[in-house]
């Protein structure tokens, strides 16, 4: 069966056996990651949005599981050309993108119930010549990948802004004591220590928001790094509760904020050997292994919406 038929039913019986009925489950198909850029280029200054999109639909596809029927199968090829064709109008915030393509699927085909849209947003930055920044020349940005997601369930819309891949470090002001210690224990406990990592985070809006997205992705990111940065942090779990809780309490339209924080360790070498001490200066950074925090933070009363994870990896 080719990929097109990888379309999405459930809960049909296809007949009995040993341990009785077998039925198809939940799924859903599309197309994953497109790489899609464009250029904005009706005045000498061009403008520049860099994306990676998936689109992937979920209803009445069980014929094309069960019976080779592809009568309802909105070939993914479709959905590629879709995201383009949506790009000619213009990209703007990912999240706004997204909201379009999931009208369009949903409100087109009337089989199709909801679906999953993901995008990555990779930034780039103009290069400076003769100490201006340029019109039409840019060098990609190297720190973090700004996400969207899209989670359509029948009437429900869920939408999670974040970003990925924002590494950040502390050089003092962490420590970590007062942990259990049995027979398998050797870290040492230690009230100055690098902190470092990697942060994911993705925060859920609230049903009736629609702000004024890329506005508050870049307020989200600022709280994030001076949360981070403020305080002493007795382990990584208290900061990312800080940090958590530092966006929900200024963002009204956020109801929900997930993180995704591996610990990037760095020890202290040891010198004794060569004769020289070191005085809490020269580290070994270590890639693996890693301790990986991950934690949601929400506002009371707040109903959940697990529907709006489903499927979202990396986030508990």
């Amino acid at each position: 069966m080719s990929d097109e038929a990888n379309g999405v039913g459930g809960g049909t019986d296809t007949g009995t056996g040993n341990g009785g009925g077998i039925v198809l489950g939940p799924n859903r198909y599309g197309k994953a990651e497109v790489r899609l850029v464009r250029v904005t280029r009706d005045a000498a200054r061009h403008e520049l949005d860099d994306l990676n999109v998936t689109s992937q639909l979920h209803g009445d596809f069980a014929a094309a599981h069960l019976e080779g029927d592809n009568a309802h199968v909105v070939a993914t090829d479709t959905q590629k050309n879709t995201i383009f064709a949506f790009a000619r109008d213009g990209v703007g915030a990912p999240e706004a993108f997204l909201l379009r393509l999931a009208e369009h699927f949903t409100g087109g085909f009337d089989w199709v119930t909801g679906g999953r849209w993901l995008a990555e947003r990779y930034s780039w930055e103009r290069i400076t010549t003769d100490g201006e920044p340029h019109d039409h020349a840019f060098v990609r940005a190297g720190q973090e990948v700004r996400t969207a997601a899209v989670v359509v369930d029948g009437e429900a819309r869920h939408v999670l802004g974040g970003l990925k891949d924002l590494t950040v470090m502390k050089t003092t002001g962490s420590g970590f004591e007062g942990f259990p210690r049995d027979r398998y224990t050797t870290l040492q406990e230690t009230a100055d220590r690098i902190l470092a990592t990697s942060v994911a985070v993705r925060w859920r809006f609230a049903a009736d928001a629609r702000p004024d997205y890329d506005a508050l992705y870049a307020r989200v990111r600022a709280r994030l790094l001076a949360s981070f940065a403020e305080g002493y942090s007795p382990a990584l779990q208290a900061t990312l509760y800080e940090m958590g809780r530092a966006v929900l309490e200024r963002e009204a339209e956020l109801d929900e904020i997930r993180f995704s924080m591996p610990n990037r360790h760095h020890f202290a070498v040891d010198l004794a050997p060569f004769g020289l001490d070191n005085p809490n200066e020269v580290f070994f950074a270590a890639d693996r292994p890693y301790g990986l925090i991950e934690a949601s933070v929400t506002r009371e009363g707040v109903e959940p919406a697990p529907a709006a994870w489903e499927g979202v990896g990396g986030f508990c």
